[in-house]
């Protein structure tokens, strides 16, 4: 072997160590002398160029084919693919946690912008404290919020502003770290569009933050609880789900928002056992709670009961569309949610001033009353259908992605619906009765004795609601309780007039027959509770004395 020859040799050798087996370019018998652009990773915008950047290495994902390691400087996220032969470990010292500096060539693969190694080093523990210090202010900058004017002037609003844009912040800071982001909401149409209203503003961070489409699937989930609440059974899931993204992909553990849910007792369970794993919470609720045990156990909590003001004059949809301008101000597609959620909840009888507000924000967009009935109606429908499913696709053509194929869904599906909507009241009045004591009605109907079982629509609920409506428009009854009785559950509709509580139902109960373990929770005058089933007659026995004692 000549001289030259053993020379380029010991050089190459030499420099792939230095550098952890990288496979550097050679011209001739040196090393290119070219110095590659520095850049931050939100300037690398895609096309063919090499680059030299640092980054903090958030995970390592061995493939089929090469070893892939994310980086973050801050700005953004970019993947890095080291390779040697398929499947072989490259750069073995680079691992999650450490502080690299990297020349990389710029290309793009399935649509994902990404950088193929061609050196890589470890910062020393002095540079090291230097860029973290630096990534640290840059995110806290990316994740400050600019707070936007409400959709509406609110009083309620103005009391949670301090809190949206501190609950905004942390999203977006989620964001910036990689974390991944689970939305839990109930399972009804005010749940579903604070679902849909977070999703539109977090997913296009989301994509950006990753220069990828995919990282929408791997960086966040929406999903809806059956219960009235955050059950353990959601928690525990979401937790199993997570342990093994993290055990399998390396991501972190995630950020919860639990929204139209999330402010009773009854979640408290289910949050300490995800925080347990190291999971965190936020909560936008608009539900009545005696004692607040939820706020110190998650980063954020708002309901307008915490600003001394009625939940039930604002629903959970109009809070996450106006908290979604929070955290995204370029989020679009929202402007109709609060209308839509609002007449699904009834804030039109709570508050007609607010819903007006709305409404005319919604008519802009094109949505008349009737048509946001009936998108409401068909999500109710598809609700009851896609049980624990996210059906992230399916949810955006109801709420207009696109509008033209909303439209058609709509005219399609709400004739059969209302025909089902119409079969399940006649059922119901039919088999209603009705009691009064003193001033107050109550009405009343046995859903086991009459109805079919798991699977029918429309759901309890809804045909309580229909029956109460329709009973004080017939009969002009102003004081009236309506009250749906299963087999382990009520769910109650109640008037102003009445002066029913679901809240005193339920410490009133707890005092009666303790053993009948009642939970529950709701609005005041609207909402329900489960018992044992051997209490059954004697909670309906109960709710008769409860309705007297209070005339």
């Amino acid at each position: 072997m000549n001289k030259s020859k053993k020379n380029i040799k010991q050089n190459y050798k030499k420099h792939t160590q230095n550098n952890f087996n990288s496979k550097s370019k050679f011209i001739g018998d040196k090393i290119s002398s070219v110095k590659p652009v520095e850049k931050k990773i939100s300037e690398i915008i895609g096309g063919k160029e090499t680059v030299s950047l640092t980054g903090y290495v958030n995970k390592v994902v061995q493939t089929g084919g090469p070893t892939v390691f994310v980086v973050s400087d801050g700005t953004g996220n970019l993947s890095l693919k080291g390779f040697i032969k398929p499947g072989v470990r490259a750069y073995p010292e680079i691992v999650e946690g450490l502080i690299v500096k990297a020349t990389v060539e710029i290309g793009e693969f399935q649509g994902e912008i990404e950088g193929e190694i061609k050196s890589i080093s470890i910062l020393d523990d002095f540079n090291k404290k230097i860029f973290l210090d630096k990534m640290k202010e840059i995110e806290k900058e990316r994740a400050r919020v600019a707070p936007p004017n409400f959709m509406i002037d609110s009083v309620i609003l103005s009391k949670l502003k301090n809190k949206f844009i501190e609950a905004a912040t942390q999203i977006r800071l989620a964001v910036i770290q990689d974390r991944p982001i689970i939305v839990r909401h109930h399972n009804d149409t005010d749940g579903y569009s604070s679902g849909f209203a977070l999703e539109r503003a977090i997913l296009p961070l989301i994509e950006k933050q990753h220069s990828s489409e995919k990282a929408a699937w791997e960086f966040f989930t929406r999903a809806p609880c059956a219960a009235p609440f955050y059950e353990i059974d959601d928690s525990i899931r979401d937790m199993a789900n997570s342990l093994r993204n993290v055990a399998k992909h390396s991501n972190k553990m995630p950020l919860i928002i639990i929204a139209d849910n999330g402010s009773s007792p009854e979640d408290l369970m289910a949050i300490k056992q995800g925080k347990v794993h190291g999971a965190d919470f936020i909560v936008i609720d608009h539900h009545y709670f005696d004692h607040d045990v939820i706020s110190n156990e998650v980063l954020t909590h708002i309901n307008p009961f915490l600003v001394g003001e009625d939940g039930s004059h604002f629903s959970a949809g109009m809070l996450c569309a106006e908290f979604a301008r929070f955290v995204n101000p370029d989020v679009n597609n929202i402007e109709q949610i609060p209308a839509l959620a609002g007449f699904a909840d009834r804030i039109d009888i709570a508050n007609p001033e607010l819903m007006e507000k709305y409404m005319k924000i919604a008519s802009s967009q094109g949505y008349t009353k009737e048509l946001l009935s009936d998108i409401s109606l068909v999500i109710d429908y598809v609700s009851s259908k896609v049980k624990f499913m996210e059906a992230r696709e399916y949810i955006e053509v109801l709420f207009g992605e696109p509008r033209a194929k909303q439209k058609q869904l709509v005219e399609l599906m709400a004739p059969y619906i209302k025909e089902l909507d119409e079969k399940g009241f006649k059922i119901g009045k039919a088999n209603s009765k009705l009691d009064k004591f003193g001033k107050v009605h109550l009405q009343f109907l046995h859903f086991e004795e009459f109805f079919p079982g798991f699977g029918f629509f429309p759901k309890p609920g809804r045909i309580v609601g229909m029956l109460h409506d329709s009973l004080q428009i017939e009969k002009e009854i102003s004081n009236l309780v309506t009250v749906g009785v299963m087999a382990t559950a009520m769910t109650i509709r109640a008037t102003n007039e009445s002066n029913f509580s679901v809240h005193e139902f339920i410490k009133y109960l707890d005092e009666k027959i303790p053993e009948a373990f009642v939970e529950g929770g709701g609005h005041k005058n609207a909402g329900s509770i489960s018992f044992l089933p051997n209490k059954q007659k004697e909670v309906f026995h109960l709710l008769k004395d409860f309705i007297k004692s209070r005339q």
